[in-house]
């Protein structure tokens, strides 16, 4: 084996207003948004295994997520798609094959949620 190990520690996002996108994602994700942003640009999500980070320093529109570099797991994915409406999210597809869909942020990344 060599030294890399076989884990993602991090995805980042690019957003443009690390304020704005802390407080989205913190209310969708159901956090309270009291965490420090760290050297003006960059906030880490508290979440189980792999961390995301928001950074505005790396955003401009071509780096957004065209397609979903990850998806968020549900138990439920008709209640997940239905919270999300209940939050006025961008939803960009309906339920796929009862098991996945997709989102923006206010950002235009695309993201993805998906029952596992």
């Amino acid at each position: 084996m060599g030294p890399l190990l076989n884990r993602i520690g991090t995805v980042f996002i690019p957003v443009r207003n690390i304020e704005r996108a802390r407080d989205w994602y913190c209310d969708i994700l159901g956090f309270p948004a009291d965490g420090e942003i760290l050297f003006g640009h960059l906030y880490i999500l508290p979440m189980q295994g792999t961390r995301i980070v928001l950074d505005s320093k790396i955003y401009a529109e071509e780096h957004t997520f065209k397609t979903p570099a990850f998806h968020f797991d549900t138990e439920d994915i008709k209640e997940a798609y239905a919270y999300m409406q209940s939050k006025d999210v961008h939803i960009t597809t309906p339920i796929e094959h009862d098991h996945w869909f997709n989102f923006q942020d206010p950002d235009g990344n695309l993201l993805m949620v998906c029952k596992c």
